[in-house]
């Protein structure tokens, strides 16, 4: 960097310095001067943490609402006015993107093990039709009555009173059926 270079960076940081002593004096102009200043640079910070646009305008005016409130703490000696300012730009992003990390969705690969597949696999689709087949098989090896009330109540949902009064039989005698019924079905269908 020639002489030149160097000797408008010193003028860029006093006039960024003397802005934030008179913003630290409630000069709101002062703080746009600031703000002119520094936000291309600022905004750059905010986005490349946050990693979204609307989220890194968004931190960027916090960044400025906390410039305004804590001016004053600026000290030239310990740090210059522009690593104040990016500290304080760096730390309001990495608090937006700690908070939206733990709210936020996981997206990706992450997202897949959070997503709730109710779906059978194959092999027990596969259990649940042979047992299928087999009960249908065991049923139609039941005399008419048994069967009919078994799949009356089991499939279609009917109670014994309601059987009963469709088929005009006591409900003792449905009863009955549907118990002779299910200790047949137990012996044919076996443990498995």
């Amino acid at each position: 960097m020639g002489e030149r270079g160097g000797a408008d960076q010193a003028e860029r940081r006093e006039r960024l310095s003397t802005a934030l002593r008179q913003t630290a004096s409630g000069d709101a102009s002062a703080l746009r001067q600031v703000y002119d200043m520094t936000s291309a640079k600022l905004f750059g910070i905010c986005l490349r943490i946050c990693g979204d646009t609307q989220a890194a305008e968004d931190v960027l005016q916090d960044v400025y609402v906390k410039v305004w409130r804590r001016a004053g703490a600026f000290d030239e000696v310990r740090a210059s006015p522009i690593s104040w300012l990016a500290a304080i730009a760096r730390n309001a992003a990495v608090d937006w993107k700690r908070a939206h990390e733990r709210h936020a969705p996981p997206t990706g690969d992450a997202s897949l093990a959070l997503i709730a597949d109710d779906a059978p696999l194959a092999d027990r689709l596969l259990e649940d039709d042979q047992f299928r087949l087999r009960l249908h098989a065991c049923l139609d090896g039941l005399n008419t009555h048994e069967a009919d009330a078994i799949r009356r109540t089991f499939l279609d949902g009917l109670t014994y009173q309601q059987l009963a009064d469709r088929v005009e039989s006591p409900l003792s005698t449905v009863k009955s059926w549907i118990r002779r019924g299910m200790m047949k079905l137990k012996g044919c269908l076996g443990d498995g």
